[in-house]
């Protein structure tokens, strides 16, 4: 047990204490990105999310943030231990912390996403009695407006949505896609979800004499700062699932030729991780994340954890 170490809401002036253990994690995979947004990421007053620090006194022990993505629902990012305060149970407090939280504003499940290979946060996400839910695996077509669609694609919510409801993809994704209130985070897709992304972005449904073949949303668009100090704009598609190899042409095709209209330079689609779905989104000439990503969730209600069986 970490005695001593105060647990408390982070401010701007932590920043100096957060950057010293954040900025050289996972140096073999690009780094953390936490230094660099530390500022922006931090919520205002009036925000649905709270980032809670452990204080050590003259250094910081540990950062993660809560945030509520719908009335029900809370998410839980950028968990960080410093490695001198590592096994001493700060994980599980700063996850309580956020479990509490959430449930004072009405979260009946909170929810996490961990990098596959990120075996460390992994072990203490179930440790603090998260349960495995789903996986998902990112696709990242080209822009592209002349990218062939072997089928034609409607703009039709309705039909998008009566695809996603009755898709194996919405079964293994328990329901979840990108949500549009948080970058790094899933919620539960409803239908008003996808009337609003027809207004307001872009929805996609693959159409045959048949039926609807193929459904995605994007969710929105979002400016990054590049290596080189320079931005590039990424468009982001919260979730995709298709009945074949053509139909997957098809809805990355009209992917495709959306991103190019709105100017995009890269995409990312969330795809359920299956070795179908993997393997028909790389057949389909889409270029895919090397590896996936896991959910895990808690809930709230009850205090148990979110089967994914």
């Amino acid at each position: 047990m970490a005695l001593g170490i105060e647990i408390r809401r982070a401010t701007h002036d932590d920043y100096e204490g957060v950057r010293s253990f954040t900025e050289d994690l996972w140096a073999d995979r690009g780094g953390d990105y936490i230094p660099e947004i530390y500022h922006e990421w931090l919520e205002d007053d009036d925000e649905p999310k709270k980032t809670f620090l452990a204080d050590a006194g003259d250094e910081v022990a540990g950062i993660v943030q809560a945030a509520m993505v719908s009335p029900d629902e809370a998410w839980f990012q950028g968990m960080r231990i410093n490695p001198d305060y590592r096994r001493r149970g700060l994980s599980g407090r700063l996850n309580e912390a956020c479990f509490e939280w959430a449930r004072e504003r009405g979260a009946t499940v909170g929810r996490v996403m961990i990098f596959s290979w990120n075996a460390a946060s992994l072990g203490a996400a179930r440790t603090s009695g998260m349960e495995p839910i789903t996986e998902f695996r990112f696709a990242h077509p080209e822009p592209d407006p002349d990218r062939r669609r072997p089928d034609p694609v409607s703009s039709d919510p309705a039909a998008a949505w009566r695809y996603w409801t009755h898709s194996d993809a919405r079964d293994h994704l328990r329901g979840l896609g990108l949500a549009p209130e948080e970058t790094w985070a899933v919620r539960e897709l409803d239908r008003e979800d996808f009337e609003r992304f027809a207004d307001e972005t872009a929805v996609f449904a693959v159409a045959r004499e048949s039926g609807t073949a193929g459904a995605s949303v994007r969710i929105r668009s979002t400016d990054r700062e590049t290596d080189d100090g320079g931005t590039e704009t990424w468009a982001e598609y919260g979730v995709a699932a298709w009945d074949d190899v053509d139909a997957a042409r098809s809805l990355f095709g009209a992917i495709a030729r959306d991103a190019a209209e709105i100017g995009a330079d890269r995409t990312r689609v969330l795809l359920p991780e299956t070795a179908e779905y993997v393997s028909d989104a790389s057949y389909a000439g889409a270029p895919i994340a090397e590896e996936p990503d896991f959910v895990l969730g808690i809930d709230l209600a009850s205090g148990g954890g979110e089967s994914g069986e």
